[in-house]
């Protein structure tokens, strides 16, 4: 892999991307009730970690600790309050 963090970051954000769209694409019967709760949790998994990268890569917030640490909590909580909507509708 290359030593360019915005290279890398922009791979992982593909594949995080064609991962949340494998799993959105299949059909409800190859997953069953429960396979579908726990896609969507899943996919709302992937959505957070490429928050983060954007973040943390693209807006430089990995040089400055203290605020990447303020975003990803508020970005945490705020991801934990969808999945808790998501599973409970």
């Amino acid at each position: 892999m290359t030593r360019d963090p915005i290279l890398r970051a922009w791979g992982w954000l593909i594949l995080f991307s064609l991962c949340s769209t494998g799993l959105a694409v299949l059909p409800d019967t190859a997953l069953g009730a429960l396979g579908v709760t726990v896609a969507g949790a899943v996919i709302l998994g992937l959505g957070w970690a490429k928050a983060r990268i954007i973040l943390g890569t693209y807006l430089g917030l990995d040089a400055a600790p203290f605020w990447r640490r303020g975003f990803g909590i508020v970005l945490a909580l705020y991801a934990l309050a969808l999945l808790g909507l998501y599973v409970a509708g």
